[in-house]
């Protein structure tokens, strides 16, 4: 459902979306604040944005980090020019995709926000591509994609960036 990019100015990469591409509106959520934070199994402390919109039923996220923490998108950017770094998929419950998958032991990065939101980064060595992004929904999540998604069905080109 998702395809996210990392890139160094979010900000940057939403107008190229939204004026080359027609994609927009994007929601931007900046300085994502976490409950906890894992990088290969050890705490980290990311400070990152994200901006968010939809092309049809495709979520596009645009992710940028500010500082220089572990992170796979620090990795990401440090060994690859801006781009899609992995795909997103939703579960109601992350215990149970990781262990039906046996995709546990392939925890890269993982952790819960500070609004409650658990996730999972995936390595997907199996194939030369982007890791998988599993994330857990809940009912207020749900609620804010079909938002997003609606607006980018009624969008006209205008405001192109939204807070």
């Amino acid at each position: 459902m998702q395809n996210g990019f990392v890139v160094a100015d979010w900000r940057e990469a939403a107008e190229h979306w939204a004026e080359a591409l027609g994609t927009g509106p994007f929601f931007v959520v900046e300085h994502i604040e976490f409950a906890e934070c894992r990088y290969r199994g050890k705490s980290t402390a990311i400070d990152m944005s994200v901006a968010i919109a939809y092309a049809g039923d495709l979520q596009i996220e645009l992710v940028q980090q500010h500082n220089d923490a572990p992170s796979i998108y620090r990795d990401f950017l440090r060994d690859n020019a801006p781009g899609l770094q992995h795909v997103g998929a939703l579960t109601d419950d992350l215990d149970r995709a990781l262990d039906a998958n046996r995709l546990r032991e392939r925890i890269v990065q993982d952790g819960i926000t500070a609004s409650g939101q658990r996730f999972a980064y995936v390595d997907t060595v199996l194939h030369n591509g982007s890791m998988l992004e599993i994330i857990e929904t809940d009912a207020a999540m749900l609620k804010s994609f079909d938002y997003m998604q609606n607006a980018a069905r009624n969008w006209d080109g205008t405001n192109a960036i939204r807070g």
